[in-house]
């Protein structure tokens, strides 16, 4: 009876192999498969039993493969700041990226969390309302992609801000980005603590001015960068450059340049009066 029985487990072999055989990637294997099957129907009973087994066991492995395969993959939520540094007074896009289908509506938060104080706007996609919440200033806009429109900035609106993205099955994420807004800078001048200095024997403290924070400063003598010298000093942040025991080689003209990511200016020259004995 033997022969039977294997008849039968050929017949369910034959089943299984019919439901599986139209998922991609393995139809290969499972007809192998089942051919090797039906060949160990034909085998002496003599024949290792657990062959059969072994089988399945490679079958049930290609499955899984396969499905692990087939793992649905989504990219996760993005935004972006366009510009990714922004002038004030001008506006910024906040960009939102990989947003799921089927969007039931958007929240745009300041800070990192999801917080209901700190809350924006909301946008309804079914209405394509946008509803003011309470750190709402009258500047934003969430448009039908969940971006955020952000008008005429000012510095203190640095910081980072978080979209929380609905479905219209309730399931929900979140995505944080940086806003950073700096200002236009003005054209710098330069002061001078002794614009008579009296030579071999004064010190000069030469100023860039205004101080501005995020900003860097650099110093040019005769047009080119400052040289070494034990008798050239600069603060720690360069915007102040002293000139200790003066000679009538230190007269200039010199000029100050200030730079941040948005902006730059230059000063006019300014020239020292060395007073020689």
């Amino acid at each position: 009876r033997r022969p039977s029985t294997q008849r039968g487990r050929t017949a369910e072999l034959t089943h299984q192999t019919a439901v599986l055989v139209g998922v991609s990637g393995v139809e290969t294997l499972l007809t192998e498969a089942g051919m090797k099957q039906t060949e160990d129907t034909m085998e002496p009973s003599s024949a290792p039993a657990h062959r059969g087994h072994v089988l399945w066991q490679r079958v049930l492995l290609a499955v899984s493969l396969l499905t692990f395969w087939n793992l649905p993959t989504t990219t996760p939520l993005t935004t972006e700041s366009v510009p990714i540094n922004a002038a004030e007074g001008t506006d910024v896009l906040l960009l939102v990226y990989n947003v799921t289908q089927n969007i039931q509506g958007y929240g745009w938060f300041r800070g990192e969390k999801v917080e209901n104080s700190q809350q924006i706007a909301s946008y309804i996609v079914s209405s394509q309302a946008n509803v003011p919440g309470p750190a709402y200033s009258g500047r934003e806009t969430i448009y039908a992609n969940g971006s955020l429109l952000f008008q005429n900035v000012f510095q203190n609106d640095t910081g980072y801000y978080t979209i929380l993205v609905t479905t219209d099955k309730f399931i929900s994420e979140a995505a944080s980005g940086q806003l950073r807004v700096f200002p236009k800078l003005p054209t710098p001048i330069i002061t001078s603590n002794n614009s008579n200095p009296l030579e071999h024997e004064d010190t000069v403290v030469l100023t860039c001015e205004p101080e501005t924070q995020n900003t860097t400063y650099m110093w040019w003598i005769n047009n080119q960068s400052l040289p070494d010298s034990t008798r050239l000093e600069l603060s720690k942040d360069n915007r102040t450059l002293t000139l200790l025991h003066v000679t009538r080689n230190d007269t200039g003209p010199y000029v100050c340049e200030t730079q941040n990511p948005v902006s730059a200016g230059r000063s006019d020259p300014f020239t020292l009066n060395v007073l020689c004995e």
